[in-house]
């Protein structure tokens, strides 16, 4: 008799959903509800965890400009608003600003315009006042486009060793962002050097221009390469945020959804945060994965009691 692989791993186990409210980049300004202010960005959050997100993503904005930003004051007032609301989600506050590198169109061994690469002291300042249950860290160094613009998105091992350093002694977990296979290599090479506590976990980025695509192959082959304690899920962009939520979820992994990586309910239609979550929930049920609480997700992360 043949022997054939299940199609669902891990049916029982709950997922977790993790909600990127708000995002860095350049969004479309005529979603009537893109949360931009701190008090829209902590309101997006609370809505997001009521609607069954047991984690919140978090960047800051210009309060005025809409723009990304990445003062550590943002940072505090949104964790603050949270904190003070009662809600109870994981706060996982973005550590991947200021690393985007513009080469000089005349001479790229020179920063061009735009260029806003900062030290590792510099680049997790709002951690060490914040304090948050996690924050993530990127892996990679590699080619994408920014606001339309070619960019390499640069993290360098030693950076990366720095800022692991500190999050470790700060007590807060790193969620591994990788953008294509051999950042799992690199990963694996600072774990081996203690870097990381407990299990670590890994959050696959798909869709990206220039990096890993958003497909089943890519997604069964990132999850091949990792350690055997490693947790982890996967998030897609645009019109591949949900597609890839249910392959996670049949492949066993955690997913991410949000206005971060996709604006719309369906095509035409804004949505907001939590309606995405409540999406990706209805189709976690559908798929027969339960929907990890809170205290379930701390577990499984490894996670102390919460924060506020």
């Amino acid at each position: 008799m043949e022997h054939f692989m299940p199609i669902v791993e891990s049916v029982a186990d709950p997922a977790i959903i993790t909600c990127a409210v708000t995002g860095g980049e350049a969004f479309n300004r005529n979603h009537p509800a893109f949360p931009v202010t701190p008090k829209e960005i902590a309101d997006a959050s609370i809505e997001a965890a009521q609607a069954g997100a047991a984690i919140v993503h978090i960047h800051t904005r210009d309060p005025e400009t809409g723009e990304g930003n990445t003062d550590v004051a943002l940072f505090e007032e949104i964790t603050d608003r949270i904190r003070q609301s009662g809600t109870d989600v994981i706060i996982n506050l973005t550590c991947g600003g200021l690393a985007m590198f513009y080469p000089d169109p005349e001479d790229e061994s020179r920063a061009g315009p735009g260029t806003d690469v900062a030290s590792a002291e510099v680049r997790y300042q709002h951690i060490e006042a914040c304090r948050p249950d996690m924050c993530s860290l990127d892996v990679t160094t590699s080619n994408q486009v920014a606001s339309g613009r070619d960019v390499v998105y640069l993290n360098t091992p030693d950076t990366l060793r720095k800022m692991a350093k500190r999050f470790q002694e700060l007590g807060v977990k790193p969620e591994i962002e990788v953008f294509e296979a051999g950042d799992i290599v690199l990963a694996q090479k600072l774990l081996d050097e203690g870097l990381f506590d407990g299990d670590p976990l890994f959050q696959f980025v798909l869709g990206i221009k220039y990096n890993a695509p958003a497909n089943t192959e890519t997604m069964s082959y990132l999850r091949g390469l990792l350690p055997d304690n490693a947790v982890w899920g996967a998030l897609g962009t645009g019109r591949n945020q949900f597609p890839v939520v249910a392959q996670s979820a049949l492949l066993g992994g955690n997913v991410r959804v949000g206005l971060e990586d996709n604006l719309y309910l369906r095509k035409g239609e804004f949505a907001t945060n939590g309606q995405l979550v409540s999406r990706a929930a209805d189709l976690l049920d559908i798929l027969g994965r339960p929907v990890a609480t809170v205290d379930q997700a701390r577990s499984i992360l490894g996670l102390p009691t919460r924060r506020n």
